[in-house]
């Protein structure tokens, strides 16, 4: 009898990962450590998904190299949060050592099982920054559910369990959810709490698995018993204790109960002697407690082992860097040399906030929505009994017997680079793999095809559905070419929602590469005039502005305009107003493009000198517009009418989120209702600068000049209202960011600032992000929820308010107090230019508010205003048994725009203004970069669009929206150096802590406009350092 073919299946794909694109253990850019000679062995780790995986890896090679395979195996990058353990033959459960050599750790690898678990529970969930982070931790609390390590009363119990099926099974439904609570066991006792998990489980209709992880761990980190292990101790009477360490330091538990808990701020000193484990305090008079306390416990094993959990607990969540090893004494060793190896808590946030671009969207899905065999053909290969044996740390209700080691994975680092999982002989077929099995992925002979189109549908399919996982875009969906990524998705997830908000250009080195003999023959080739130059940008910038209206006359009105609730005033609004500017600006641009094409000798209508000019199509065009000015006056209206629309219809205003979500719609839908009034301002540059260039002897200086006037004129009859506009739609804005406010937008209110301050409380230094109006401060934080909003935490209204700097008075660099009739507040800047930035605009904004009347300072929502303390202490005020209400001021929350400028300024700790916001509508730019990597050796040639603060990168200007974003808040633009080895013109260098970019233009006019309108947005700007806009351009 044949031998049947093994599963090709893999812990990546079973949690929808892709294939690795690096590792989170180590720094970035690292491989793996070198694998070290020496006989091979094979090591069995169970997952927390209940799989059982296989790593071929050296006997000599230390447990960081096994934990690192096993973080690149499932793509992990807050990898650091978990751990390896395993039984020793003391038959106790201890963790591995990533220093220790594997040879010294266990005795007898093929026959032991270790199991992924989480190590460290940090105390907010908000600070797991990846979705897959958070899902793992969802499945270790469901584990520690059955197991009944994480005890509590039925509500939590039922509650939780219910966020447990609705992500599994989807929506309630009777008789289904009835049917999976009969089959699956998740709490012990489960029978007399059905009732209530379905009455819970009716309650969350439409929410995401996404979300039910979230809510899973915001009511699981509120339990007493969260992440907590128990281990016996007796204290000098005799009395059964156990010990237990947590972020906040070593706890004392009675039974279930925590007696005590001693602050790592309070330990002076653990230390372990023999079976007694001791705690030395910090002398303090007010304390009842001797200044050590001895716990014993049942052996010296025990006593090493919570040791060494305690040691690492304290240097994970307290420390700032890796402690440093210390050097081993010449003549004799006293105590033990272990010490925390990995990354800290902080240094893994930063690294994960400093590699955004590296991050990969992953989106939940329902992991048993074919649970029933009628649903389903194929039989699930989860076992859905309950094992009656008592479970050990570590072990899942569930968990399926082992496998043959042919149905396991067996992932190797002999390739370090690749880290590819390898498939039996039996799975390849003359050089090609087979996939027409029940793992297969549909779409993968499209991919590796460099010329057929792959099809977006099968990028969420081919995981089997009974099995919990993450779609994402893996490298057989997105595409290789060459071993290259596909160009086509980079960037955006399949439902093309963009990944972060910090999104980073990685675009493909191998696609649209110029060589350096093909541009110097094209520099030759073309005009070098800068009117050429100034000309070619009008071209370049209109295309982009074309494509823009076609956001709205043919995405918006497809997705939106067409729909029943639509209302017919919007529609005549908006669309009847587009479209005739469509129809203009296309023959506009065809026009500019001809003319170019004669300028640059490609036409055979080519007159030399004749037709080197472009005045003569911008007045014929400018006054042809004239008659559309009164569409240009209702943008206006266009605004107002969208925003009551939304205002009064819940599924209008859903499908303007819905579109917004699209890739298409790369910057929010109201930027591009109001592009028109932008798109004269520069018509109005262009032509100025054509006449400063120009002699006004020149054949197209007077009608540039005329032009000019023309476009003067009707600029200065709108710029009252574009100045409005822009306000409001900033406000708008705002709006869809911030949750827990009312009445945001009302008339009179003017936005001034936004950015990032550290606000003093008892808990220390807090970020927070603060908003400025012409009448009150916001100041919100944060958190990790499926909408991406940000949670009012108070308000400061300015009416009355005094400022001063404080930074002397409470030792905080930076910082500055702002007292308030009712409220005084300390924050810190990140540097003093931002809180001489800060200042300057809240005082400005105090003068304001003593003339402004009628404005409704009470911005606070009842429920947020009710509950509020001055030191935000309601945050942490719920009980477990509160959660049941946690989502009534957020029914349903919607998605949101992850990568907006209020998440930009959160993650780079930085912070805009009105002012800026203004000058990068008037610097918006578009065209052709030729774009290097730091390490890359070629030049890639893209289509860059700057606005809103971000640079856009597509592989054509006939591209229907960008590959890839690149938010430019917190970089700075500079000049390469000569050490760089950067010997082209015309390139400037954009870096942000470790990110550097170079890009390359084809003039020096270009190159000085590049300049221009990126220092815009990396270099902030001052309110005394603006002109006002009304002002006209010099020319």
């Amino acid at each position: 009898m044949e031998e049947p073919e093994p599963m090709a299946s893999a812990a990546g794909q079973r949690l929808g990962a892709p294939e690795t694109l690096g590792i989170s253990t180590l720094d970035p850019g690292h491989r793996p450590p070198t694998m070290p000679p020496g006989r091979h062995v094979t090591v069995r780790v169970r997952m927390l998904d209940d799989t059982e995986e296989l790593f071929d890896i050296s006997q000599r090679a230390s447990g960081k190299v096994l934990f690192d395979l096993v973080c690149a195996h499932m793509n992990l990058i807050e990898g650091d949060y978990f751990g390896l353990e395993f039984q020793d033959h003391h038959k106790m459960m201890v963790w591995l050592d990533l220093i220790k050599p594997i040879i010294k750790q266990l005795r007898r690898p093929k026959h032991m099982v270790l199991r992924f678990v989480v190590k460290f529970f940090p105390p907010d969930h908000a600070q797991l920054l990846e979705e897959l982070t958070r899902y793992l931790f969802a499945l270790q609390i469901k584990q520690d559910l059955a197991c009944g390590h994480l005890t509590c009363n039925d509500s939590s119990a039922a509650l939780m369990v219910s966020h447990i099926i609705q992500s599994e099974i989807g929506d309630f439904e009777e008789s289904q959810c009835r049917s999976h609570l009969l089959n699956n066991n998740y709490i012990p006792d489960q029978m007399a709490l059905i009732d209530k998990i379905m009455e819970f489980h009716s309650k969350h209709i439409g929410q995401t698995p996404a979300e039910s992880d979230y809510q899973l761990l915001e009511v699981a980190r509120r339990l007493e018993m969260y992440g907590i292990r128990l281990h016996p101790a007796k204290d000098r009477e005799g009395t059964r204790l156990s010990l237990a360490v947590a972020h906040t330091g070593v706890l004392v538990f009675q039974g279930y109960t925590k007696i005590n808990a001693f602050n790592w701020s309070k330990v002076r000193k653990l230390s372990f002697k023999r079976k007694r484990f001791l705690i030395k305090l910090r002398p303090d008079l007010n304390s009842a407690y001797q200044d050590t306390l001895e716990f014993l416990m049942s052996s010296r094993d025990c006593c090493k082992v919570f040791w060494k959990i305690c040691v690492e607990y304290h240097a994970f969540f307290r420390l700032f860097e890796e402690p440093k090893p210390k050097p081993k004494p010449v003549l004799f060793s006293r105590g033990s040399s272990f010490r925390f190896s990995g990354r800290t808590q902080k240094q893994v946030i930063d690294y994960v906030k400093e590699s955004e671009f590296k991050k990969i969207p992953f989106e939940r899905k329902h992991s048993r929505v074919q649970h029933n065999s009628r649903l389903s053909p194929m039989p699930s290969p989860r076992h859905q009994e309950v094992p009656t044996e008592s479970c050990v740390p570590g072990d899942r209700v569930g968990s399926p017997p082992r496998r043959h080691w042919k149905e396991s994975v067996l992932v190797s680092a002999e390739d370090p680079s690749a880290l590819r999982i390898r498939d039996s002989p039996s799975s390849q077929r003359n050089g090609r793999e087979d996939r027409s099995g029940p793992g297969a992925r549909p779409g993968l002979e499209e991919a590796r095809d460099p010329i057929r189109q792959i099809n977006p549908e099968h990028l969420s399919t081919g995981v089997m559905a009974s099995s919990p996982h993450l779609s994402a875009s893996s490298s057989h969906s997105q595409g290789m070419v060459n071993g290259q990524k596909s160009l086509e998705l980079c960037g955006h997830s399949p439902d093309g929602r963009q990944p972060s908000p910090l999104t980073s250009p990685l675009l493909n080195d191998a696609s649209s590469v110029r060589t350096d003999d093909e541009d110097e023959v094209r520099r030759k080739r073309f005009p070098t005039d800068r009117a050429y130059f100034i000309a070619k940008e009008l071209l370049t910038t209109e295309r982009t502005y074309v494509k823009d209206l076609e956001v709205v006359t043919v995405s918006f009105q497809g997705a939106v305009g067409k729909d029943e609730a639509t209302p017919e005033s919007l529609k005549n609004a908006i669309f009847s107003n587009f479209e005739p500017l469509h129809k203009f600006h296309t023959g506009f641009l065809r026009e500019v493009e001809q003319r170019l094409a004669i300028w640059e000798g490609r036409s055979n209508a080519h007159i030399k000198g004749d037709y080197q000019r472009i005045g003569d199509v911008m007045l014929k065009n400018l006054q042809s517009l004239k008659p559309l000015t009164a569409n240009l006056q209702k943008q206006s209206e266009a605004l107002v009418e969208l925003e009551k629309a939304c205002r009064t219809s819940r599924r209008l205003e859903g499908l303007c989120r819905d579109f917004e979500l699209q890739k298409v719609c790369y910057v929010p839908l109201n930027v591009f209702i109001l592009r028109p009034l932008h798109r004269l301002m520069h018509y109005k540059q262009i032509l100025g600068r054509l006449c400063k260039h120009y002699p006004p002897t020149h054949v197209d200086f007077r009608d540039c000049r005329a032009a000019l006037a023309d476009v003067s004129e009707v600029v200065e009859q709108l710029q009252g209202s574009m100045i409005k506009m822009e306000n409001f739609q900033k406000l708008l804005e705002l709006k869809k960011d911030l949750i827990g406010i009312d009445n945001l937008v009302i008339p009179g209110r003017e936005f001034i600032r936004l950015g990032c301050l550290s606000k003093l409380s008892g808990k220390g230094l807090q970020q927070r992000m603060f908003f400025l109006f012409n009448d009150v401060i916001l100041y919100t934080s944060r958190g990790m929820t499926a909408t991406n909003q940000f949670k009012v935490h108070g308000q400061l209204p300015l009416h009355g308010m005094t400022i001063r700097e404080s930074e002397d008075e409470w030792g905080v660099p930076h910082a500055f107090t702002l007292v308030g009739q009712r409220q005084s507040v300390v924050v810190a800047a990140s540097s003093p230019s931002d809180m001489e930035k800060w200042m300057e605009d809240i005082k400005m904004a105090i003068d304001m508010a003593e003339t402004t009347n009628g404005l409704s300072s009470d911005l606070l929502a009842s429920d947020v205003a009710d509950n509020k303390s001055p030191e935000d202490s309601s945050v942490e005020a719920e009980s477990e048994d509160d959660m049941t209400a946690s989502r009534t001021s957020l029914e349903r929350p919607s998605p949101h725009r992850g990568n907006t400028t209020v998440h930009v300024c959160w993650h780079r700790n930085t912070s805009v203004s009105m002012v800026d916001f203004s000058i990068a509508v008037e610097n918006q730019l578009s065209g052709n970069l030729l774009r290097k990597f730091k390490n890359s050796n070629g030049w890639q040639k893209l289509w860059v669009v700057f606005t809103n603060f971000s640079l856009f990168f597509y592989k054509t200007h006939q591209d229907d929206y960008p590959l890839a974003s690149l938010p430019l808040l917190g970089y700075s633009v500079t000049i390469p150096s000569e050490s760089e080895n950067i010997h082209k013109d015309y390139v400037f260098k954009l870096h942000f802590k470790s990110h550097v970019y170079y890009f390359r233009s084809e003039s020096e006019y270009t190159f000085e406009r590049w300049m221009e309108v990126i220092r815009s947005a990396t270099v902030p700007s001052s309110r005394s350092r603006i002109q006002n806009r009304k002002e006209s351009q010099p020319h």
